[in-house]
C-alpha cells in the first residue's frame, strides 16, 4: 500500500510538472509566420489548424502566458506537419473554469485554443 501511494505521489508530481509548461516547438516549427493578415496571392491552402494548451486539471497550473505561447506553439506544429509556413490566425479563445460556495468563488484560466488557416507562401512573399 505504502508502495502504491509513493507511486501515486510521483506520478501526479510529474504530470503537474509537465502540465505547468508550454508545448514546446518541433524543430522548423519557429520559422512558421502566424499573422491575422490575409495570405499573400501566391500562396497555396494546405488545411486548417488548432492549437490548444490547458485543460480542467492541468490549465489552473499553469500561466496564462505558457497557456497562450503553448496555444501558438502547437498550432505551428501542426501547420509544419501540413507543410506549411504561414497561418492565418482566425480566432484565440481563452477558456475559463470556475467554482462557486456559499461565500467565495474561484474563476480561473484553465485553456487556450487558436485557430487558423495554413497556407505554403512563397518564402520572398512573406520575409523568410
Amino acid at each position: 500500500m505504502l508502495k502504491f501511494l509513493r507511486v501515486s505521489v510521483v506520478i501526479g508530481l510529474v504530470s503537474l510538472f509537465f502540465g505547468c509548461a508550454a508545448t514546446a516547438l518541433h524543430p522548423g516549427a519557429e520559422r512558421i509566420i502566424v499573422s491575422k493578415k490575409d495570405a499573400p496571392k501566391g500562396c497555396k491552402f494546405m488545411g486548417a489548424v488548432v492549437g490548444e494548451q490547458g485543460g480542467s486539471f492541468t490549465g489552473a497550473y499553469t500561466s496564462n502566458k505558457a497557456l497562450a505561447q503553448g496555444s501558438l506553439n502547437d498550432m505551428r506544429n501542426r501547420a509544419l506537419e501540413l507543410g506549411a509556413n504561414y497561418v492565418q490566425l482566425e480566432t484565440d479563445r481563452a477558456g475559463q473554469t470556475g467554482s462557486s460556495g456559499k461565500y467565495s468563488g474561484h474563476l480561473g484560466q484553465t485553456d487556450v485554443t487558436m485557430t487558423g488557416n495554413a497556407y505554403h507562401c512563397p518564402p520572398e512573399e512573406i520575409g523568410l
